[in-house]
């Protein structure tokens, strides 16, 4: 191929970017520090930025860093699956050789979906979590490719890239925490219409704070006339440098054009339209290359040298003579790895391409299309369907388009590139109703669809079409595509244009596969009843028709749903009639599903035993069938059942086991926060509190998907409740409730539980009975008990609190029977649930003035054996106070203390500055002050009140009348009073209404205390 060519009108002098260059620079420095970066650099067309890419590059491998450069390619709608990432791997590939197979150890088979030079690729299951793998690997190599080298990827041209390089570059940025790596992106800015695909892209970015963008802006007239200096033998003028500036508007490019146009000797310049100045150089050229540019102009971005050499009707060394001249006018370039063509600038394609005559661009493309057919060794292998299917279309073939349409599609999907596998499906569909019907009879059989069913015996009783592709066949792939790439409103309009065509009465399978999807989507989507009516609905269709996949898929999904909003007993034979069919069907992968569903409903309404054996049985065969969405799905799940009985070391411990599972089959970004939540949660209750909030830091940098974020912000809230931040703890709870996700009981509920707490420590007594009741409302699913105890028991606990305040006094009975009928419809017989029994009776009598000592050790027997110390602390810290209000000093003070400890292991700062305070006040010897607190309220100078005084004040902002005061401080109503008085004439405030406000609002007594 050509090497050592002459270049004309480019300028050896890189000009005006200099504070572009030190910014590039910087970011190289700070990503051999271990610091991951990315530069997006923004410009009109022309201004520079390959130039700036190209001198980047050169300074990097200059300091030593390795370079893999990557363009996007357009050759249709939305560019082709992967190409910049497919080709910068390809070349780092060539320049590292066996260390980047060593690299890529262990996910070689993956990988090669975008590097088959690796081997061949993994045959997989092509589900959501498909492209999870591929991303989490590629994440993965690059990870250990940056372990002792800086490398730079560059990428240019984002504006025609494809969807699924942008989620992958949106993985990569959030994943890479830790690595040598520079990302380096280039994309015009001018091409951004409002509706342009790189413009939500671009929006996710910026909030990304390991992102830069640069916006080149063009050249100041001093600049053009320095660019005009390399360029020209000799100084220009300054009337020419004012013309060119002028004419130019500062575009390099464009002066580089102006700049040959002057020295061609056209001295005035230049024509009015754009197109005719990029295309002045292109007429000047002979006829015989003028035509191979109108050809070359319509392969794509850019064309390998043999299919160019297949397609022209020349002798090859004409054909090289006339490359050469084109090169050595600046008008082509070699690709950068030797084997192709491209136009230097894609404006002069562009250019070129809007010159041709109508009907001579669909000659040219049905040229390259009856050549790639003859001979598709011609252009690399992940490239050739699609670039076969883009070039019949192009040509207006829809005899020839459709089947190349159809089998790019399967390409697409084979490489997770759901996105581009969805758009060559839809036009597909467009091209239907224009294609013969023997062309319709001979395409390929129908693609992966999940457990759609294709074969249409039921039509045709001799079997004889069973393998014929039906208009609807291609609308089930593309509606599974549409759902796999997040395209959830095209799924939906897919699956209503499928039900247009499909009679229900003899095709009910198929109907109601088309209303599961509607379903699954609106699952997705948070609709208000998640989607359970379309469900129901599918199942109607099949609940009394012969065994099939879809029958036992609907029936499990039914389980499922109400397994995490509302499960029933009902629900386990639901699931347990899924298993059987699909048993009789063969179908193991939807039989491991259901009894993943099985065995959680098990534990849930209180046959633990059975459903944990249930759940370990399908781990172990997941796990032996290497079904890596199954294991994940049954780490979830075993992972929060052991959770939800109490055993919270188990739970961290498998949910340990399934982040490295799912690390090492690249879901991390698929079920990684899940697992991360189901693992920082058991932490929590085992009170290590840092270790939690680290998992949930990483849980939030591998996804930026809504996937539980309600249940991600409700852990950051507990964590910060339990510390005493309650302005985070708000915060956090905002978010949790934002997410429209929250709905579903075991969400709401939770977060419900969440509000209450806060709102009790706060002191707002009145939010926590109205959240109580509108929860209460709402009504308790006894599938959901786990969560149903505790929000009862705190706001049960808020209610005895509140005792003496007059406009909560009136309503308490009501409340405090409502907290009694929901618990009587829960579910017990496990410690945890038995232990937050007993503790949530002793508070009801405590709430009604029966504040005894007995009931809480009873509760505190129970849960002590679990060895957690939630909420066997509070159980205790009550004990001690019940056995102090009784005067048994001794017996107080050992409680107290065994409640300050297991406060210390959960890591409960409020509970042990309750404690504390307890202990101040009823004379008790404690194990000491809460890390944070003062060693005494003396230590607290405000307005010179005494700490007596200071304690009375906390009970005033707390609204206790005297009476209570004294019971509380163990002095006479009347003394009480007297410090009531004195506290009011130090503040300067004429009523306890406005000494509390005051309290409050100049933190005389602590936060919610």
């Amino acid at each position: 191929m050509l090497t050592d060519v002459e270049r004309i009108s480019v300028s050896p002098v890189f000009v005006g970017r200099s504070a572009e260059m030190a910014e590039l620079s910087a970011a190289l420095k700070r990503a051999g520090e271990g610091q991951p970066q990315a530069l997006l650099i923004a410009g009109d067309a022309g201004v520079g930025k390959t130039r700036l890419l190209e001198e980047f590059v050169c300074a990097a491998t200059a300091r030593g860093a390795v370079a893999a450069v990557g363009g996007c390619v357009e050759i249709g709608a939305d560019g082709l699956p992967y190409a910049p990432i497919a080709a910068a791997l390809r070349a780092l590939h060539h320049e590292l050789g066996v260390e980047m197979e060593q690299a890529a150890a262990g996910s070689a088979g993956r990988l090669a979906q975008l590097l088959p030079e690796l081997g061949h690729a993994v045959p997989e299951a092509h589900d959501e979590f498909g492209r999870a793998r591929l991303f989490e690997h590629t994440a993965q190599l690059f990870e250990r490719l940056t372990a002792d080298r800086t490398i730079v990827l560059a990428l240019e041209d984002l504006h025609w890239s494809d969807r699924s390089t942008r989620e992958l570059l949106v993985y990569l940025l959030r994943s890479l925490r830790a690595s040598r790596l520079v990302i380096v992106a280039t994309y015009r800015s001018d091409d951004l219409h409002r509706r342009h695909p790189l413009r939500p892209f671009l929006a996710e970015l910026e909030r990304l704070r390991t992102v830069q963008r640069l916006e080149l802006p063009r050249l100041g007239r001093s600049e053009v006339a320095d660019q005009l200096l390399g360029i020209m033998a000799d100084a220009p003028d300054a009337a020419l440098v004012s013309k060119i500036f002028l004419r130019s508007e500062g575009i390099p490019f464009f002066v580089e054009e102006l700049a040959a146009s002057y020295q061609g000797g056209c001295s005035t310049g230049l024509t009015e339209s754009l197109r005719d100045l990029l295309l002045v150089r292109v007429e000047a050229l002979p006829e015989a290359v003028q035509s191979i540019l109108r050809t070359l102009a319509l392969g794509g971005s850019a064309v390998e040298y043999g299919l160019l050499q297949a397609v022209l009707p020349l002798s090859e060394d004409e054909l090289i003579g006339a490359l050469r001249t084109a090169v050595d006018a600046n008008i082509l370039r070699p690709t950068m790895n030797g084997d192709g063509y491209r136009f230097r600038h894609a404006l002069v394609r562009e250019a070129v391409a809007d010159d041709l005559l109508p009907g001579e661009g669909g000659r040219i493309t049905r040229r390259y299309a009856t050549i790639l057919s003859e001979q598709p060794q011609l252009v690399p292998a992940v490239e050739r369907t699609t670039r076969l299917a883009n070039y019949w279309y192009s040509a207006s073939d829809p005899a020839r388009a459709l089947p190349a349409a159809l089998d790019a599609s399967r390409e697409a999907r084979r490489r997770n590139a759901f996105s581009e596998q969805l758009q060559m499906l839809e036009r597909a569909l467009e091209l239907w109703d224009r294609v013969p019907e023997d062309v319709l009879a001979d395409l390929r059989p129908a693609d992966y669809a999940e457990s759609y069913p294709a074969c249409s015996c039921d039509e045709d009783p001799n079997g004889e079409c069973c393998e014929r592709l039906r208009y609807v066949d291609v609308i089930a792939e593309a509606a599974v595509a549409a759902r796999l790439c997040g395209e959830r409103e095209r799924c939906l309009n897919l699956c209503k244009l499928a039900l247009r065509h499909i009679d229900e009465t003899t095709d009910p399978s198929r109907a109601a596969w088309f209303w599961g999807q509607r379903s699954r989507v609106q699952f997705l989507s948070d609709a208000e009843d998640s989607g359970r009516a379309d469900l129901a609905k599918a199942r109607t269709l099949v609940e009394n028709g012969p065994p099939s996949a879809v029958q036992a898929e609907v029936l499990a999904r039914f389980a499922a749903c109400d397994m995490v909003d509302w499960p029933e007993a009902e629900d386990i034979a639901l699931a347990e009639r899924a298993i059987g069919i699909a048993r009789k069907i063969g179908d193991e992968r939807v039989e491991l599903h259901a009894r993943i569903t099985l065995g959680t409903l098990q534990v849930i309404l209180g046959s633990e035993a059975e459903g944990l054996a249930e759940l370990r049985h399908v781990l172990s065969r997941a796990v032996a069938l290497h079904e890596p969405d199954l294991m994940s799905r049954t780490y979830i799940n075993l992972s929060d059942a052991y959770e939800g009985l109490g055993r919270s070391e188990q739970a961290a411990a498998t949910a340990r086991e399934g982040c490295e599972m799912a690390r090492a089959n690249g879901l991390l970004g698929a079920s990684g926060p899940v697992l991360r939540g189901n693992w920082a949660e058991p932490l929590i209750s085992l009170g290590r509190l840092d270790q939690a909030l680290e998992l949930l830091e990483g849980a939030s940098a591998e996804t930026d998907t809504r996937t539980e974020s309600t249940f991600l912000n409700r852990l950051r809230g507990l964590i910060a409740l339990l510390r005493d931040d309650l302005p985070a703890a708000t915060t956090h709870l905002l978010n949790a409730k934002a997410d429209p996700s929250a709905v579903r009981a075991q969400s709401w509920l939770p977060v419900s539980e969440l509000a209450i707490r806060l709102a009790a420590a706060e002191g707002r007594f009145e939010a926590v009975r109205s959240e109580l009741l509108a929860a209460v409302g709402e009504g308790f699913p006894s599938g959901k008990s786990r969560y149903v105890w505790p929000l009862l028991l705190h706001a049960t606990a808020s209610e005895a609190d509140s005792r003496g305040l007059p406009a909560l006094d009136a309503g308490r009975p009501a409340a405090l029977e409502q907290v009694r009928a929901a618990a009587s419809r829960l579910l017990r017989g496990w410690p945890l649930a038995d232990g937050f029994a007993l503790l949530l009776d002793a508070e009801l009598a405590r709430a009604e003035g029966d504040f005894q000592t007995e009931p809480y050790l009873r509760a505190a027997a129970v849960l002590e054996p679990l060895g957690l110390p939630y909420p066997l602390d509070l159980a205790l810290l009550r004990a001690a106070e019940a056995e102090a209000l009784q005067g048994r000093r001794p017996e107080a003070t050992a409680l107290l203390r065994r409640a300050e400890e297991q406060a210390a292991r959960h890591g409960d700062v409020r509970l042990q500055a309750a404690a504390q305070r307890l202990a101040e006040r009823a004379g008790l010897h404690a194990a000491g002050p809460a890390p944070g607190e003062p060693e005494s309220s003396a230590e607290l100078p405000a307005f010179h009140l005494t700490p007596r005084e200071l304690a009375v004040l906390r009970l005033v902002a707390l609204g206790r009348s005297n009476r209570r005061i004294a019971e509380e401080l163990y002095i006479s109503p009347k003394t009480a009073s007297v410090h009531v008085s004195n506290i009011l004439a130090k503040l300067e405030v004429t009523g306890r209404g406005e000494a509390a406000a005051m309290a409050h609002r100049l933190h005389l007594v602590p936060v919610g205390a």
